[in-house]
């Protein structure tokens, strides 16, 4: 579990074996982990098999590959880290499993005196888990949806949240990985099954 807030940048030092692994050089994250230890890259949770150093290595499985995009990332790349929440952890953003709900893309930018303003296009079928000032991460950073346009959002992005993560690079066009708010998608999961009581498998 993890709360949006993101804690280092690393780099994306290329893929081993066929797009199956990802290696990332993380100097200040690896000081704090060992082998299967989880960490959200770029709002993917991934488990450490192996480390050089700052180097880090994560199997990448299929289903990371179709639903994230963590397939398709640039040599020398900066990337969103974040280490687990513990119990002993302040939740300054919001709950967020590492668990992605689909790809985004952004469409539109417009730079603001204290900071930046993002419109984002999601797949239509997650609609139903956004609500305006409710919750959403995009590429691991905890924001908060301003205004909902049929299948476009729209976050503010104010300056230390552009300091201290990948958004501060963000062009018209980039793809972005998104994961709906958890409770937003338990209360939607609850509320259908209540009105469709005989529904099996959702």
């Amino acid at each position: 579990m993890f709360t949006g807030i993101i804690q280092h940048i690393g780099t994306f030092h290329g893929y081993l074996h066929g797009n199956k692994e990802v290696k990332i050089e993380a100097p200040a994250a690896s000081s704090a982990m060992k082998i299967g230890d989880s960490l959200a890259i770029n709002g993917v949770c991934l488990s450490l098999i192996r480390m050089e150093k700052s180097m880090l290595h994560f199997d990448l499985s299929e289903e990371t590959l179709k639903k994230t995009t963590l397939g398709s990332l640039q040599y020398g790349q900066s990337l969103n880290l974040e280490l687990p929440l513990t119990l002993a952890s302040p939740l300054g953003g919001h709950l967020v499993t590492g668990h992605i709900d689909g790809i985004g893309r952004i469409t539109h930018s417009l730079t603001r005196s204290q900071g930046q303003r993002f419109h984002i296009s999601f797949p239509a079928d997650l609609k139903l888990f956004f609500v305006p000032k409710g919750s959403v991460a995009l590429d691991g950073v905890s924001l908060t949806v301003a205004s909902l346009h049929g299948s476009t959002l729209e976050v503010e992005v104010i300056p230390i949240t552009l300091e201290h993560t990948t958004l501060s690079g963000w062009k018209r066009g980039r793809t972005v990985n998104i994961e709906c708010d958890l409770i937003g998608k338990y209360v939607y999961n609850w509320t259908f099954k209540k009105s469709n009581p005989n529904t099996k498998g959702f």
